[in-house]
């Protein structure tokens, strides 16, 4: 009979782990599980690696941990796993004064002292785990980073905005155009000694997704941005910045291991290709150090045109203006999309709104897609289908677009604002020539290139003429505004890019960008999303810049509900693009989703960790309310928010060079709070088809400080590790996900505080931490803020501001010891709230639960013009 065993290793089996400069040792953390159906067993474990002086292989036994006296990480598993024992085991490895950086690593392991040994590499398809103690030397030259460094480029050493990094400008003249585009394809060289690369490409042209490799690089699409873990531990990152004049820049390779230099001049005068260069001790330093100064190139003098500039200098209403932005980004949004499909008009919109009125779902925001126009060619596809007028199709919107959309705002007053779709050009086939619009605006018959016939609009197709689009926009959002429009969502942005002529490029890329910018600023604020706009010329020209509000940006392309395998690759995409959007101004929309589907809350737990939006799309009736609920909450005014991250969700980056191919755990990083006290959050997302284990250590988290301890919470069991800091030698959680699973864990920091006790007498310390809105996905992002003082009465107050209102949760410990109807007090707006709203956990005996919904409604409160609930709570 054979024992069952799983082994879990940190730092992990088939993967690159970067011990940081100034740490003289890499821990070791191995997880033994094997089934209760056998006697528990007396395992040992062996770590393998040649980090010895000489380089030879040596053994390393590793030391079982004591959980009685030491604790163990928090363990979650998959519903109807069979129980395990679990073991664990530590070591460590110190960093070589002799050898090199690198380290490979492997594990043995037995049941017992007579038992035979057994190499984790048998029994799994991982191949050994490598570490690279990290050198303390930066490159200050940038061609001692490349073999074969070309000398075409002018490079010029700059100093970087970030600390311990190296920066470089490289530029390249590119001839002037003339009726064709000038094309240019210039190696710079082999990057040197690396281990693995990680690349955002095009994948087609309006969206980016992530590629990976190890060794040579090789990308087969155009890329934007690569990085590349070099064998010293430090990160060099390749940055192509577009939308300087002209000239639009990517990398490609040249299919020996090297880079080239990719460009495109449509500008009737020479011009230059732009590169950035910087090396780091972390992707997200020489990521940064490169954006940082992509941004000063697109910001500098003469980047705004005389239109923008005056339409940024227009007065605002900047109360107003919060308002807006707060309903916009955290508000809960409906898109007819999917939901209602194409065959879209009033009555369907009516029908669906009305269902989530039945099933209690307040939305804040609406979104009004595609085949609300007035278009030409009716029965033919939406390509072969062009734009005609500004007003509603009259067979589905018969009284037009201002009668819908007073209806909707009447019968349904929690919706603030109201958004339409539109392409960037008018439509997917462009404007009718015998339309409204081309008799009204000059017009162009413009050509595009090839490529992707199946999702593409005609190859000739007619547009409003550069000249005329800020004048058309203008007449569009004035028509719209007057039907109480207040947003909009602008579709096809990429269809710019499409254009083939050098001429048409350079006069419509800029001015239709700059047109739609001024018109959605003048009329809408920051109430709108682009859509199919990651082409390099959109990112720099008009994302990147902090001069405007920012927008809401779709951060990846489509997924397809009826096709399994793009639901993980959707997370996976958007995880990794966010490495680079981080840095743009703009909020990324990880698109719609439907909250009735086997992946639903799998795109969920990826909207709520992703800082950004969260609409969904459900077709009357088939509403998971309770996902909804974990996603969102009710404000005391009544509106529906979600408990939006304050910073954008990204790979974290132990994860940066990881592929899509490994089976390992995805795992999404955020923050929320102000540093020091707010909490750290990952998503983990089974990407793999087939169950995966793993560890989760404290420093994977964004954000957690050294020397302060924390609790972590999972949100699908509500359990709670023990008190851990950064430097313990444990995980801090270890879990299994099945194939479709996820988890969300959130850090708490805890706060210890010196009470006395009745007979004035010192207590021991009380450790305090406030865990947010238990229930919730991101429960921690509902805290607005919170303040632990002890009065001169000796007594404990925890005062904590609140975003929507639900169960709040305060870890205490000793908190089983106390008497909630003797020893607490606990308040809103002044008045105790009655004592049935409030109870210890069922999962923990630490943790106080305040139902802070159900004390608000049944006390009737009412809290004027504020938005926030503030809860205090005292403890003798």
């Amino acid at each position: 009979m054979i024992m069952f065993s799983n082994v879990v290793c940190w730092p992990p089996f088939g993967q690159t782990t970067v011990i940081p400069d100034g740490q003289a040792e890499a821990k070791f953390c191995v997880l033994i599980e094997s089934s209760i159906s056998f006697p528990e067993q007396g395992w040992e474990a062996v770590l393998w690696h040649n980090g010895s002086d000489d380089g030879t292989w040596v053994a390393l036994p590793l030391e079982e941990v004591d959980q009685k006296s030491e604790g163990a990480p928090l363990a979650i598993t998959s519903q109807g796993r069979p129980k395990v024992y679990r073991r664990y085991f530590t070591g460590e490895v110190s960093r070589s004064n002799t050898k090199s950086t690198s380290v490979e690593f492997t594990l043995k392991f037995r049941t017992n002292a007579s038992a035979a040994w057994k190499w984790v590499n048998d029994q799994s398809n991982l191949s050994n785990g490598e570490l690279f103690f990290q050198s303390n030397h930066i490159p200050t030259a940038l061609h001692d980073c490349f073999g074969n460094f070309s000398s075409s480029f002018d490079v010029q050493s700059l100093k970087s905005e970030v600390s311990e990094t190296s920066l470089w400008s490289l530029t390249l003249t590119i001839p002037a155009a003339g009726k064709e585009s000038v094309f240019s394809n210039e190696p710079l060289g082999t990057p040197l000694d690396f281990t693995r690369w990680f690349a955002l490409i095009r994948i087609w042209s309006p969206w980016l997704a992530p590629r990976h490799g190890k060794a040579k690089f090789e990308v087969n699409e155009d890329a934007i941005l690569c990085s590349f873990l070099r064998r010293d531990g430090l990160h060099l990152v390749l940055l192509a910045v577009s939308g300087l004049v002209d000239i639009l820049t990517v990398f490609k390779h040249d299919g020996k291991g090297g880079i080239l230099v990719s460009s495109r001049n449509d500008g009737t005068d020479a011009g230059k290709a732009q590169v950035i260069a910087a090396v780091g001790r972390t992707f997200e330093t020489a990521n940064a150090a490169c954006m940082y100064q992509a941004r000063k190139l697109v910001s500098g003098p003469g980047s705004l045109s005389k239109g923008l500039q005056e339409a940024l200098d227009e007065p605002v209403d900047e109360e107003a203006r919060i308002h807006w932005m707060e309903n916009w980004y955290d508000g809960l949004t409906y898109c007819t999309w999917n939901g209602l499909g194409q065959d879209l008009n009033e009555q369907k919109i009516y029908n669906a709104l009305d269902t989530l009125d039945k099933n209690n779902i307040k939305i804040t925001n609406l979104i009004i897609d595609d085949n609300w126009q007035s278009l030409d060619n009716p029965g033919k596809g939406q390509f072969e289908r062009r734009w005609t007028d500004f007003e509603a199709n009259k067979e589905g919107f018969p009284n037009g677009l201002a009668y819908t959309i007073t209806t909707i705002r009447d019968n349904h007053p929690s919706i603030q604002h109201v958004a339409v779709w539109h392409a960037i050009l008018g439509y997917w086939g462009g404007v009718s020539p015998d339309g409204n619009i081309a008799k009204k605006y000059k017009t162009k018959v413009v050509s595009r290139s090839q490529g992707h016939e199946t999702f593409m609009p005609p190859a000739i197709i007619t547009v409003v003429d550069a000249d005329d689009a800020q004048r058309m926009y203008n007449d569009f959002y004035q028509f719209l505004m007057s039907c109480r429009i207040d947003s909009v969502k602008t579709d096809a942005q990429f269809f710019l890019d499409l254009l083939e002529d050098a001429e048409d490029r350079r006069r419509f890329i800029g001015a239709y960008q700059d047109a739609w910018t001024i018109s959605s600023l003048r009329y809408f604020s920051v109430k709108a999303i682009s859509c199919m706009s990651q082409t390099p010329q959109i990112l720099f020209h008009t994302q990147l810049p902090t001069n405007k509000p920012r927008l809401m940006v779709r951060n990846s392309d489509d997924f397809f509900p009826e096709i399994p395998t793009s639901h993980p690759w959707h997370i996976f995409m958007n995880a990794y693009n966010s490495l680079f959007t981080q840095h743009l101004n703009i909020l990324p929309d990880w698109d719609m989703f439907q909250t009735s589907h086997e992946y639903s809350s799998f795109h969920a737990a990826g909207r709520c960790v992703s800082g950004g939006p969260i609409y969904f799309t459900d077709e009357p009736g088939k509403h998971d309310v309770d996902l909804i609920h974990q996603m969102s909450g009710e404000n005391v005014q009544g509106k529906t928010v979600i408990l939006r991250p304050s910073n954008i969700g990204k790979t974290i980056a132990s994860g940066v060079y990881t592929a899509y191919e490994e089976e390992r755990l995805l795992k999404v990083g955020t923050y929320h709070g102000s540093k020091g006290t707010g909490s750290g959050i990952l998503g983990i997302f089974n990407v793999v088809q087939k169950p995966v284990s793993d560890f989760v250590m404290l420093t994977e988290f964004p954000g957690l400080e050294d020397g302060v301890e924390y609790l972590v919470r999972a949100h699908t069991t509500g359990e709670i590790s023990k008190p851990m800091s950064k430097n313990d030698k444990l995980p801090c959680v270890s879990l299994e996900l099945q194939t479709k699973s996820w988890e969300i864990l959130s850090t708490f920091p805890i706060h210890s505080v010196s009470m006395q006790s009745s007979d004035e007498s010192k207590s021991p310390d009380v450790k305090i931490s406030v865990l947010g809105l238990l229930g919730k996905m991101t429960g921690a992002a509902a805290i607005l803020g919170s303040e632990l003082t002890v009065e001169k009465n000796g007594r404990l107050h925890v005062s904590t501001r609140l975003k929507a209102l639900g169960v709040l949760g305060i870890y205490i410990s000793g908190l089983a010891s106390k008497s909630i109807e003797n020893d607490f007090l606990i308040t809103i707006l002044g008045s105790a709230i009655p004592l049935h709203t409030v109870s210890i956990s069922t999962i923990s005996e630490n943790i106080l639960e305040v139902d802070v919904e159900r004390a608000w409604r049944e006390m009737g409160l009412y809290s004027g013009w504020q938005n926030e609930v503030a809860v205090e709570v005292f403890m003798s």
